[in-house]
């Protein structure tokens, strides 16, 4: 890695009318690292992304990409980077290599440098065999890893993908991952993602929690689930807040409440569930217990769940 951030987000806040999409994001992503933009629907991510990827002008704060400030000169930018929408981006009716060689004319790419380019990301994706095969007659695990190899085409040394897993059965996703890691270890290649999976979101090398346009959690996996402390105990209870009072009273405990579950953070757990079940069995349903994981960060950040977050944004969608 080098000391230059290949992604370098200063300060930057986004509104759409009257509401803020994001509000004084700030942070970097290091050259040659997998980054994570981690939230739910409606958190951020999703405009962040944009920006990063020119499609939306810089309201306030400063975007630069390996070096060149987004604001002031988009069209350079977009030279450097690949990018991978959500949405597919490939003509069905064409064949795999008819679909590379429309986005390598786009680039100015044409000849034996294109069919070498072409014949050099059909080897990599393991698509070589399929590369006269209609796009339409691909699995979505294959329509993918076209997806990404059409980004790769000019050589970037950055690539964005929108929530890339969407789609995609658990072997496919691990097949993708494969790609990137490999990318991001043989050719330097440096990855932004954006994904609502916590699973995903495991595999980055750092990631940036987003809720409500704001970042909660900075760091890698490893570290944002250490920063939770200890073990996590849920317990289910018909009177949450009768318990929560004496909890208070009797452990000093101060509980978040989420529905009707209380959640606490503590050392040594299962000594701590044990006391709280022999104290008050009358007011216990169910009890878990396990350690940190990205969700609880979430919950201890923001102090709500995650995927009630993902529910309320699609309700809100759907009532639209």
């Amino acid at each position: 890695m080098t000391d230059s951030p290949a992604i370098d987000v200063r300060s930057v806040s986004h509104r759409y009318g009257d509401r803020a999409a994001l509000s004084d994001v700030t942070f970097a992503v290091a050259a040659g690292e997998i980054f994570g933009l981690l939230g739910p629907n409606g958190g951020g991510k999703t405009t962040l992304f944009r920006l990063v990827s020119t499609l939306l002008p810089i309201q306030k704060g400063s975007v630069a990409i390996l070096g060149v400030d987004v604001a002031s000169h988009p069209a350079t930018v977009r030279t450097r980077i690949g990018v991978t929408f959500q949405a597919a981006s490939l003509d069905r009716k064409l064949t795999v290599r008819e679909n590379l060689v429309h986005q390598g004319h786009l680039y100015g790419l044409y000849g034996r440098e294109l069919r070498s380019r072409i014949d050099r990301w059909l080897t990599r994706f393991g698509l070589t065999e399929r590369a006269g095969d209609r796009v339409e007659t691909l699995s979505g695990g294959m329509k993918r890893r076209v997806e990404v190899a059409k980004g790769l085409l000019h050589d970037p040394r950055l690539l964005l993908l929108d929530e890339p897993s969407t789609g995609l059965d658990p072997a496919a996703r691990i097949d993708l991952w494969t790609s990137l890691r490999r990318l991001r270890d043989e050719q330097g290649v440096t990855v932004l993602v954006t994904t609502h999976l916590m699973e995903e979101a495991e595999r980055c090398d750092r990631l940036a929690i987003l809720d409500r346009g704001q970042i909660v959690a900075l760091g890698s996996p490893i570290e944002l689930r250490g920063s939770v402390g200890g073990d996590c105990v849920t317990i289910d209870s018909p009177e949450p807040d009768e318990l929560s009072r004496r909890l208070i009273d009797r452990f000093g405990l101060q509980p978040r409440r989420l529905g009707n579950q209380l959640r606490l953070e503590q050392s040594r757990g299962h000594e701590l569930l044990r006391d709280i079940v022999d104290s008050f069995p009358d007011l216990i349903e169910s009890v878990s217990l396990g350690k940190p994981t990205l969700d609880d960060v979430f919950i201890q950040r923001t102090g709500h769940r995650f995927w009630d977050e993902v529910s309320e944004a699609l309700k809100a969608g759907k009532s639209k």
